[in-house]
């Protein structure tokens, strides 16, 4: 057990891992990292140790491998949950089979070795916006803010529900898109449709959006194949925002989308 940098700004984290290398690694990939900011606080080699370092505070992210000696980092990670104000937990790990799991727990990404910077960094970012989306939850309703899992190219993936504004079925996967980015989405739209609720409409046999997105609905010119009937007509499309994309809406769909806009 070693404590880390003095107190400063950023995400204070806590590396896990009984490897010594393993641990200079990802200190010197954190240390290159400056959005979101970062800082190690302290480093352990099992998980009593951790749990000590833990239960003493002032840790944001806990960076876990799950084989080590004594209590692994799945249980480890159970452990953290009981915590008074328990960190986020991010696994990094070189077996890829402990995923599910691991979601189960909580965890906010998963990681295998060997970590390359920018999955480290997309890691650190989502912590602070669920840090941020939860903190903002919780002081208005009281609770965690509702989430959503999904499979992206054999990874999972948990995303605030409030953020995705649209899912649009292509040939073989399904793009979900939230303001900051795009992502490959291993599941069908109809699996998907059944997951999200209220708050999503089917405007197409391709498409679901956000309620909270659709900003308006506008027929277009058929000269855009997207939005034309077969025969090459015009055909309605609706503006989603904030990223002001245009989605095709079927004929069949065009009333319940009115009424999505209506006051």
């Amino acid at each position: 057990m070693s404590a880390g940098a003095a107190p400063g700004t950023g995400l204070a984290v806590l590396i896990v891992d009984d490897e010594p290398l393993a641990r200079l690694r990802l200190r010197a990939l954190l240390d290159g990292l400056d959005a979101p900011p970062a800082r190690v606080v302290a480093e352990a080699e099992d998980a009593d140790a951790a749990l000590a370092l833990l239960r003493a505070g002032g840790i944001d992210l806990a960076l876990l491998d799950i084989r080590m000696p004594g209590r692994d980092g799945l249980r480890l990670a159970a452990a953290i949950k009981s915590l008074a104000l328990p960190p986020a937990v991010v696994f990094v790990t070189a077996h890829g089979e402990h995923a599910l799991r691991a979601f189960d727990l909580d965890a906010a990404d998963y990681l295998t070795k060997p970590v390359r910077r920018e999955r480290l960094q997309a890691a650190l970012a989502r912590v602070a916006q669920r840090r941020a989306g939860t903190a903002a939850a919780a002081a208005s309703t009281g609770a965690e803010a509702p989430m959503l899992v999904v499979t992206e190219r054999g990874r999972l993936l948990r995303l605030p529900l409030a953020e995705v504004l649209y899912l649009k079925a292509e040939q073989k996967y399904v793009t979900l898109r939230t303001a900051r980015q795009a992502h490959i989405v291993d599941e069908a739209l109809t699996d998907l449709e059944q997951r999200l609720g209220d708050g999503f409409l089917r405007i197409h046999r391709n498409a679901l959006v956000a309620r909270h997105a659709v900003r308006e609905l506008e027929l277009h010119d058929g000269g855009d194949t997207e939005f034309g009937a077969d025969g090459g007509g015009q055909g309605w499309a609706v503006r989603v925002a904030p990223v002001q994309e245009w989605l095709a809406v079927s004929r069949r769909q065009v009333a319940a989308v009115r009424q999505a806009l209506a006051p």
